[in-house]
């Protein structure tokens, strides 16, 4: 498992909620020093402590995996999606003809 990937994605989740790694610890009932080995990649969390991470980050599991799983791609444009779903209708508009002139023009070989 790609231990180092997980721990970035918590990291960056973290700190974009703006949670330090004392409160996810507290939060989780670990040790920050434990986080801190998440974060770094050291060590793999189990399943069931990935499941508090992403329950106490408000993040999908999906999330913390990304990178690692092998439908990347599905999860990043689901990630896009919901971004795009948060604009208004003309700028979802503008960024679909984007993308469908871009998928137009791809090279198909």
């Amino acid at each position: 498992m790609d231990s180092i990937s997980i721990g970035a994605n918590i990291k960056k989740y973290r700190t974009e909620k703006g949670i330090k790694q004392s409160e996810l610890a507290e939060k989780t009932g670990v040790s920050a020093n434990y986080i801190g080995i998440l974060e770094r990649g050291d060590k793999a969390p189990s399943l069931a402590m990935l499941v508090d991470i992403a329950n106490t980050l408000g993040v999908t599991a999906d999330m913390l995996l990304h990178g690692v799983l092998n439908d990347n791609y599905k999860i990043k444009g689901s990630l896009l999606l919901d971004r795009i779903n948060a604009l208004t209708k003309k700028e979802q508009d503008r960024i679909f003809a984007v993308i469908e002139a871009l998928i137009e023009h791809a090279d198909q070989t």
